[in-house]
């Protein structure tokens, strides 16, 4: 995988201020800036509904597990 160093992000913002223009730029990054905040609200709420679920799995197959313990205890006590 390519590494980017400072030089190379310097000539990539110098190039982005002479083809958007210095006015425009500022913006440009902001708008930037709130889509890279929006996409990383969605990969961290769909990380979190993934994990709400493991623990809802991990759960229910404790509940399922616990159950079937109490229910062989209950048989070996009515032997």
């Amino acid at each position: 995988m390519p590494q980017i160093g400072w030089f190379e992000i310097l000539i990539i913002v110098a190039i982005a201020i002479i083809v958007i223009g210095p006015k425009d730029f500022p913006h440009m990054l902001k708008k930037i800036g709130s889509w890279i905040g929006t996409v990383k609200r969605y990969v961290s709420n769909v990380q979190n509904e993934i994990s709400n679920l493991e623990n809802e799995n991990i759960d229910t197959d404790l509940e399922s597990e616990e159950k079937k313990s109490t229910n062989k205890e209950k048989k070996n006590e009515q032997k």
